[in-house]
């Protein structure tokens, strides 16, 4: 057994004894003043004396043996066999259930090994001694492991791994040898120059201590960037990267007018009831929205045109100017367009924009491992004359290329506001199997035409979130466990500070 020691003591008797030997082969069982020292407390001073040269060492290491607690059990008790025989009486028999009232468990382990060794035998339903006397192999040789801490025989060590009575234990330990600049009378090393120094003149003939240049130093307490905004400056960047410009998202709260009528988006959806979007109480309603807009939306809904039907329902302004927060950052693009709608109509010259938007949306959704009641979501909107479906693909496969994903496939979907529309399928090689990642579509002529955007003007767009593809990365399984309460900040703090590649994938 190991005993604290202070390293004075640890380095005087390590150099008195390299001064006495010439080196110390093997610090096993090294010890001070009879009291054993922990290597641990060993290396620390070679590690000081090796820096100054006065000694070097030489990493000894091995493996031995230890015995578990059922493996001391047996070293201190017999082995399972020996007490069962030792339970059968020198005459006479013993019945099984007397036996197993005897010694438990220990006598359906034993017996079958006892009368294997043909230490017993059975007489009717009894058990009579075989043997007048037996030796106990498997107590001897655990007892010869515990002392020497090895054996010889790698089948029985093997066997005995197996019955889990010893296990393996690595033990470090070394050699010490002396340093060019070796000498028992070791001067305390100086790390600053002080005042009192240089008035003394002390530090023409003090020693001081070498700096270590390639030492990493303490980590500084830090604050650290969540894993999320890792992810979604990554994403800010390969859309800059593809050229286009970040639309204003900082305003959670908007009017049921911008964040579903707009979008041609009815107003008996599913998506518009209580349990699906959190509507505000107080204040409840807004009209900050345009009077004459708002009628050519109330007329698309409920009579048509632009060469549509519309719904044909009552359109109700009371629904419309319902507050909520947003449930998809849609609402936003739909008030950009709504503002490149009227620029043209001031100045009749028409510009194609590309836009793009990562910020947070707000459903009410039930929480489990793969939904929030939050999350960001990343929307990408190209608005130009002539764009067609083609051009969509062409976007997304360029897009998510850039984000190390090559393998796409999209299937037809329905969404209010998009026709055609498309949900957007990668293939994952850790899941083998193609993955929903996003929706896409190109925005209706009842969205962009009540707006007061030109006929030929077409506007395609696409969506996904952050939180599924920061899981990936990081191998998390359930989303709790990356945002809200359960986050846990030991893993905000190790995960690096650094700009994920272009390459990384994401795990696709």
């Amino acid at each position: 057994m190991s005993t604290t020691h202070t390293k004075e003591a640890i380095q005087a008797q390590i150099l008195s004894l390299v001064q006495k030997d010439g080196e110390i082969k093997n610090t096993d069982g090294f010890s001070v003043g009879g009291k054993n020292v922990a290597q641990a407390d060993i290396i620390g001073v070679l590690k000081s004396l090796e820096s100054r040269e006065i000694t070097a060492y030489e990493t000894i290491t091995r493996e031995t043996l230890e015995l578990t607690e059922e493996g001391s059990d047996i070293a201190d008790n017999g082995s399972y066999e020996a007490r069962v025989y030792t339970a059968v009486p020198a005459t006479g028999a013993i019945s099984l259930t007397d036996l197993k009232t005897k010694l438990g468990n220990v006598a359906q382990f034993g017996q079958g090994r006892a009368m294997k060794n043909k230490w017993i035998k059975k007489e009717g339903s009894d058990l009579v001694r075989a043997a007048t006397s037996i030796v106990d192999e498997g107590q001897n040789v655990l007892k010869a492991i515990r002392a020497e801490g090895n054996f010889n025989d790698e089948k029985v060590v093997k066997e005995l791994k197996k019955q889990k009575c010893v296990a393996p234990v690595k033990t470090v330990s070394y050699r010490v040898l002396k340093g060019k600049n070796f000498t028992t009378d070791v001067k305390k090393e100086e790390t600053d120059v002080t005042e009192e120094m240089l008035k003394s003149g002390d530090w023409k003939t003090a020693t001081f201590k070498k700096y270590n240049f390639n030492a990493e130093g303490v980590q500084p307490r830090s604050g650290s960037l969540h894993p999320l905004l890792k992810v979604r400056e990554e994403y800010r960047q390969i859309f800059l990267e593809l050229g286009f410009s970040e639309m204003p998202t900082a305003k959670y709260v908007e009017s049921s007018f911008w964040n579903f009528d707009a979008l041609f988006q009815p107003q008996q959806h599913p998506a518009r009831d209580a349990h699906d979007t959190f509507f505000l109480s107080d204040p409840a309603t807004s009209d900050r929205f345009p009077k004459d807009y708002m009628e050519r939306v109330k007329k698309v809904h409920s009579e048509g045109g632009y060469g549509s039907i519309g719904y044909g329902y009552d359109w109700k302004v009371a629904e419309a100017e319902k507050l909520l927060l947003r449930t998809h950052t849609t609402a936003v693009s739909s008030q950009m367009l709504y503002k490149l709608a009227q620029e043209y109509k001031q100045t009749g010259v028409w510009k194609d924009v590309k836009w793009f938007s990562i910020d947070k949306v707000f459903r009410n959704e039930s929480l489990d491992a793969t939904h929030l009641a939050e999350f960001h979501q990343v929307e990408g909107v190209v608005a130009g004359k002539g764009l067609t479906l083609g051009d969509l693909i062409g976007t997304l496969h360029n897009f998510f290329k850039k984000l190390g994903i090559k393998k796409l496939r999209f299937k037809p979907a329905y969404n209010p506001y998009t026709e055609p529309s498309m949900e957007i399928f990668a293939w994952h090689d850790g899941l083998a199997r193609w993955v929903e990642i996003g929706n896409s579509g190109m925005f209706r002529p009842e969205m962009l035409l009540p707006m007061g955007l030109p006929e030929d003007v077409s506007v395609i767009a696409w969506g996904l979130s952050t939180e599924r593809p920061t899981m990936i990365k990081c191998g998390i399984d359930n989303i709790r466990k990356l945002a809200g309460h359960r986050c846990d900040l030991a893993f905000v703090n190790r995960d690096p500070i650094a700009r994920y590649a272009g390459d990384a994938s994401f795990g696709w």
